[in-house]
């Protein structure tokens, strides 16, 4: 199947592909014209989800060097708007989603009235909500659904999705992200997926702090940290953080699952929308300028449990 190998699919900048809607067993499937723009590694495998299921799929990306299984190259992301009933974009910050969305070959000049675009980026909730007027000023729609569960949840289409919106729009697009994740929750209006999403980073970037200062607690106190984790793990200290973040800490294994300097900017966004809503985020500050020693400190391509290795480093060690 075209674009079956969720670590080869991508477009280039001046690209885009059409994916005829043929499911694996080559019967002709009735579904939305969908268009994917961004394919790195969460859009990857989700584009190719699509095309599995028998979607007609059209894909983009700035990258121009993983283009040979593909076919029918166009132009821009205006191109893949124009020729799609449903456009997701699953790209890297509020610029870049501006940008293939906003801008001069961007979605908003190829859409058509009725069409829906949906975000699935991690991006400020104040720029979705400009977006999504601009969007509807052109007779489109939008809902903001970011994601969670990293590369692992996009390759087993497991992924949380978190949903803002109207809902009637959300049910047109439930069967598509029925082939994305398995937790899908509407969350209220536009923005409220980002802010959903800011909330999750928020606990999850408190909760790898905490498992860091245990282990290296442990380790500095003269306890196998391992045998702590372990202990932990029998408890109500249990946690999925604890489980998988805990043993690459152990293991100091930090090759890149969801990079450093991708959370470094969702903490970021975290506590924009924090004083967007006058909400003193104490923790929350105090992670974020951690990963701001993490990039400091030229580790930026790690996994954001590197963090293990700055609260380490506090403690005048190297987690080792």
């Amino acid at each position: 199947m075209l674009l079956a190998d969720p670590r080869a699919r991508s477009m280039t900048r001046t690209s885009a592909a059409h994916v005829s809607n043929f499911s694996k067993r080559g019967e002709p499937q009735v579904s939305e014209r969908i268009g994917f723009i961004g394919l790195g590694i969460m859009g990857r495998p989700m584009a190719g989800h699509l095309v599995d299921a028998g979607n007609a799929v059209t894909v983009w990306n700035r990258t121009r060097n993983k283009m040979s299984a593909l076919v029918e190259r166009g132009e821009s992301p205006r191109e893949v708007a124009a020729r799609s009933d449903i456009t997701i974009t699953m790209v890297a910050d509020t610029p870049d989603v501006l940008d293939v969305i906003l801008g001069s070959e961007g979605v908003i000049h190829g859409v058509r009235r009725g069409s829906i675009v949906v975000d699935m980026s991690t991006i400020s909730p104040a720029a979705t909500r400009e977006i999504a007027q601009k969007l509807s000023e052109r007779g489109a729609e939008m809902l903001d659904a970011p994601v969670s569960g990293g590369e692992k949840g996009a390759i087993d289409a497991a992924l949380s999705i978190m949903v803002g919106g109207k809902p009637e729009v959300f049910e047109r697009v439930l069967p598509v992200f029925q082939k994305l994740g398995k937790a899908i929750v509407h969350l209220g209006e536009i923005g409220a997926g980002q802010v959903t999403k800011a909330c999750n980073q928020l606990v999850l970037s408190l909760t790898l702090l905490g498992v860091a200062e245990a282990l290296t607690l442990a380790r500095k106190s003269g306890v196998d940290p391992a045998k702590v984790r372990a202990a932990l793990l029998g408890g109500f200290a249990q946690s999925r953080v604890l489980e998988l973040h805990g043993q690459r800490m152990l293991d100091q294994n930090f090759e890149p699952g969801f990079r450093t300097r991708l959370y470094h900017k969702d903490m970021g966004i975290v506590m924009e929308t924090g004083r967007s809503a006058g909400m003193p985020l104490v923790g929350g500050a105090l992670a974020a300028q951690l990963y701001q020693v993490a990039m400091n400190q030229g580790l930026g391509e790690k996994d954001y449990s590197v963090l293990a290795r700055i609260v380490a480093g506090l403690g005048g060690g190297t987690g080792e």
